[in-house]
């Protein structure tokens, strides 16, 4: 096996999940992730090593999903979990019609709340709170000091919580 078939196989679930996360829809995900690989592929070489491997990586991944998104002239939609048509892992086993309607509703306000927001703010929720990186790690991918990055993590929950309210007194909620 060669280096980038080692790479391919420790980051390929990786970047397809971070993918996913950024538009949504299982068919874009993949595309981004093949453009992804090209450009390990082709840029490996000139790899320098100040980072580490997975934040080189991750950083590709979330400029090829902004590419491709502003490509696209859509916005990115956070994940929901709860989504099966989506390709998505169902984690709620209720099938009722009324609970189904409920969470689709809940998490469509959600979409729309972490669509109002700027990029690097949507980026950091997503590195810290879906994919589930340590503040070091993602201040490493978005090439901020730790500090900056929780300052940049707190405005971002504030103004996510300020636009969710929005979504949900728009709707009654």
């Amino acid at each position: 096996m060669n280096d980038f078939e080692n790479i391919y196989d420790a980051y390929n679930e990786m970047v397809y999940n971070v993918a996913l996360n950024y538009v949504q829809q299982i068919e874009d995900a993949e595309e981004i992730t093949q453009d992804v690989f090209l450009k390990v592929f082709k840029r490996i070489k000139n790899f320098d090593g100040k980072s580490t491997l997975k934040t080189w990586v991750y950083r590709i991944t979330i400029n090829a999903s902004l590419d491709f998104i502003r490509k696209k002239k859509r916005r990115p939609i956070f994940q929901s979990l709860f989504y099966e048509d989506r390709g998505l892992k169902n984690v709620v086993d209720i099938k009722h019609p009324g609970i189904i309607l409920e969470q689709k509703e809940a998490y469509n306000a959600l979409f729309r709340a972490m669509n109002r927001l700027p990029e690097r703010q949507k980026t950091v929720i997503l590195l810290l709170k879906t994919e589930g990186l340590s503040i070091k790690e993602a201040a490493a991918i978005m090439n901020l000091k730790n500090k900056a990055l929780e300052s940049l993590f707190h405005r971002a929950k504030q103004k996510f919580l300020k636009e969710h309210q929005k979504e949900k007194d728009e709707k009654g909620v």
